[in-house]
Order: C-alpha cells, then structure tokens, then sequence
C-alpha cells in the first residue's frame, strides 16, 4: 500500500466531517478520499512524442437526510475542509429535498479497517520513463522492420488509485487498485492500389502491473510479430458478400457486444429512467426478471466483482459494500440486475450487489458496471471445432466500430480482422464486415461456445457514464461463440 498516501491524516478528516454530518441530523454519511495517478507514454516510430505523470487527490462528503441525499467535494484535505464539505452536502440535500424526497439505503455490515489490494508484481509507477520506453521502442523497431508496416504508434497508460472510505456505521476500508493498457497501431499501404488500412493490437487493458508488458497475462511478443502478416492480410482483403451467414466470434470481439448488449442493458439505474437523458434506457426491465428470454440456453452471464485481474475488481465500492458475484443471465432467461444502496430496492434485494463506484471524489457514486462474464462450455471445444461445424461464414476478430439505440435492442459491431468460413475453414480474409441484429435475436441465436481454453479477458478502460460523464473500468471474461443465420452488411472499406 503507498505510504505517502497513508501518511495523511485520514481518519482524522473523515471524523471531523463525519461529526458534523451526525450533528446536523444526517441518517447516514460517508467520507471518501481519492488519490489517481495516471502515467501515459506514446511513441511515434519508435520515439517519444507525449510523455505524462499527473495525480489528482479530492475528498468527498455524501450524506442522506429524511428529505433527500447531499454531496459535496474539495480538494483541500484539512478537517476545516472537511467540515465545511459536509456542510455545503447538507445544504445540498436540503435544497433539493422538495423534488428528491426520502431516498431508501439498503443496509450493509460493518467492515471495520478493511484493507484490499489488487494483484500486481510490479507498479509500473516503479519502472522509470526510460525503460518504459525502451520496451514500447522494441515493439516499434521490430514492427517497422516489415516492409508491410509504414508507421507504429505504440502508447501506454498506467492508472493507481488509492481510495480510503469511512462511514457513520462504522465502516473504513483503505484500498489500492493497479491497471495497465499497452497498446501498438500500425499502418501500411497497399503497393499497387494505394489502399491505407491500420491495425490495433489485441491486448486488453488489464489490472495487473508492468510484468503484464513482459508476457505475463498476455504474449504481446507473439502478437507483435504476428501483427505485419493481419495487416497485409487486411490489404489484400475482399469485400464481404451482405447476406445471412453463420459467426464465429472471437473473444477478442465478442466482449464489446456483451459489454454493451448484457452490461449497460442490466443496470438497474438505467432501467429506472435515471440515464435517460444521457445514456438512454433499456429493454431488460425489473418486471422482466425471471422471464424475459435473453438468449439461447447456453448464455449464461455472470456479474462478478471478485474476479482476479478484473478491472472492475474491489474490495469494496464506494459505499462500503463487500465485493460480490451473482448470475445476470441464466439458461438464457434474465436473473439479475446491476445496483446500489439506493436502488436495491427496484430490483426486491435487501441489500446492494456493491455497484457504487465514482471516477473520483469530485463526483457522487453511480451504478457502475462489474467485470460481466459469459461462462464457456463446459464439453471440450476449442475456436477451431467451432469453425470446423460452419459451411458458410465469417469468422470475427478484434473489436472496432459499434453502434446501439438507447434501449439497447438494436446494434452493429465490426471486427478488425474478419475471414471467410467455406466448408469448415478459414478462407480469404474479408474487408467492410458488420453484423446487425437485436439484443435477443443475436444470443437467441448462440449454438455454440467454446471452452475454457477459449476464454479471455477483455474489456473497456474507458466507459461512459452519467451527468457529468464520469469513467469507469470493467473487464469481460468471455469464450469464443457461434451463432447462426446472423444479417452481415457492407460498410465499405476495412472496419
């Protein structure tokens, strides 16, 4: 855990602004502390073209009163600011009272000095700039050394943050979250038509440490020297026929759609109306639970704060609720619902599934996603006996492009890399593939998953969420699928 951030008088801040809240008449109040810092590093053909280190640390007060909650945020961390942070969030919550009202707070049990920590060898905030550099620099010279790659951009982002979270309950929990994103794009040009395409590397963002960069969790040696042939292949490749075809959906692909199709759909705020303005609705609806029909019988889909390297892992939210797993989809029928203390009560629940979660303390906890999981098969299948049941169709890899409406029903994925499948095998690689369906229609179509040996996880570093947008993290565990007789477009060029 970093000592620096230890170092200040936590506990006596929170006290201070946690007594104030208690002598105003506040039923319930939390005290947050967030320290962030991010480390971003790009090169350009093999040289340093953006290098940065910053760190943002804020306190926040959040409290509910009989007439509604209140939240207030500062960035000076002494108990007068604290004080005085509570009492704006007071006034905050009394102001708004008239159009709030009583806001129900599921309870939680005490944690009493808890302390987590997320699984990492080494903090990349350890490895000086230069041997940063050094290894994003080998990646670019090998890369350029192949007469079908012009440039490379290779970049990485590191992110530790420090949270310290007290309540009037009793609560305080001190914990330490580690991620990092490597990532490489490269460019090339056709030689006789001209014809520009790029390639982004496949290596997800993960919260492990820098040992990530060096092949643990991820050969991105591997994939480094694989990536000039995807891209000549991307060159050479044919615009896809639009029809019907049979998918095989890498899990490289397939966790965007099940992050965007299960994950947004199953937040229960979302479904009260409480993003309607931003990020819209959904279709998956409390009154729905136990009997809408999601999918097939194989999805089944799992909600989980607890999963190793998970970006969206925790000890606790922002709430102080205990990180927890619990199925959204089962045997294709939906089960659950994604919530907080203050929307527990939507969904029937006595007590939050630990959602809460704030970009930092200059923003109130929302709703936010976990790492939502699709469970593989659990009969031996690897991506290749998928492919080997196909007669007719593409074969996806590597997500890129995506659109949905905001009840998350209907939407279009692209892939970066996508192939023909003729007669059980890979044939030429195409260009311009989309595929498009509705959220029910596209899992009601799942006729088949790969196993375990298929399973990796992906996910997002960057989602959106809420006015104003705050980001969030969250990692998806997904096999390879296929799905039969889905609608395939054209949309011209390479996606």
């Amino acid at each position: 855990m970093d000592q620096a951030f230890l170092a200040l008088a936590l506990r006596s801040l929170a006290d201070a602004a946690l007594d104030r809240a208690r002598r105003l008449g506040a039923r319930h109040a939390a005290v947050q502390v967030v320290r962030t810092r991010r480390g971003h590093l790009l090169l350009h053909n093999g040289f340093t073209a953006a290098a940065a280190d910053t760190e943002r640390t804020a306190l926040s007060v959040r409290l509910f009163t009989s007439g509604g909650p209140g939240f207030a945020a500062t960035s000076e961390l002494t108990p007068e600011a604290a004080v005085a942070a509570a009492d704006r969030a007071w006034a905050v919550a009394r102001a708004g009272a008239p159009l709030s009202g009583d806001v129900p707070f599921a309870p939680e049990p005490v944690y009493t000095d808890a302390s987590w920590v997320s699984a990492y060898e080494v903090n990349p905030f350890d490895v000086p700039e230069p041997d940063r550099a050094a290894v994003l620099g080998g990646w670019s010279r090998d890369l350029l050394a192949s007469p079908h790659v012009s440039s490379v951009l290779a970049k990485c982002t590191a992110v530790q943050e420090n949270r310290f979270y007290a309540d009037l309950a009793g609560t305080t929990t001190t914990q330490q979250r580690i991620r990092v994103h490597p990532q490489v794009l490269i460019a090339g040009t056709h030689p006789a038509t001209g014809v520009t395409r790029t390639l982004r590397s496949l290596g997800p963002p993960t919260a492990r440490g820098w040992e990530y960069l060096g092949g643990t969790g991820w050969d991105w040696e591997g994939e480094v020297a694989a990536m000039p042939e995807h891209l000549a292949e991307q060159l050479r490749a044919r615009p896809v026929e639009p029809g019907e075809y049979d998918l095989v959906v890498d899990a490289s692909n397939l966790w965007l759609t099940v992050h965007e199709t299960v994950g947004h759909a199953t937040e229960l705020d979302r479904a009260l109306g409480h993003e309607i303005s931003y990020a819209g609705t959904t279709f998956a609806t409390p009154e729905r639970l136990g009997e809408l029909r999601y999918g097939s019988e194989l999805m089944n889909v799992t909600a989980d704060r607890t999963a190793p390297h998970g970006m969206a892992t925790t000890g606790f939210d922002d709430e102080g609720v205990a990180a927890q797993s619990w199925p959204l989809v089962e045997n294709g029928v939906l089960t659950g619902f994604q919530f907080d203390r203050s929307t527990a009560w939507a969904a029937g629940a006595s007590r939050s599934n630990g959602c809460a979660f704030a970009e930092s303390s200059s923003h109130p906890p929302l709703p936010r996603m976990p790492n939502v999981s699709l469970e593989p098969s659990a009969t031996p299948c690897g991506t290749d006996d998928l492919i080997g049941g196909v007669e007719n169709g593409v074969y996806l890899a590597g997500s890129a492009s995506w659109s949905i409406d905001s009840r998350r029903e209907n939407f279009q994925f692209t892939a970066q890399r996508c192939h023909r499948i003729r007669s059980g095998r890979l044939a030429e690689p195409l260009s311009g593939v989309a595929y498009q369906s509705s959220t029910t229609d596209f899992w009601g179509a799942l006729a088949g998953l790969g196993d375990a040996s298929t399973v990796t996880s992906f996910g997002a570093d960057f989602c959106g969420k809420g006015r104003p947008a705050q980001a969030a993290a969250a990692s998806h565990a997904v096999p390879s699928a296929l799905f039969r007789g889905v609608p395939v477009l054209h949309v011209g060029g390479a996606a």
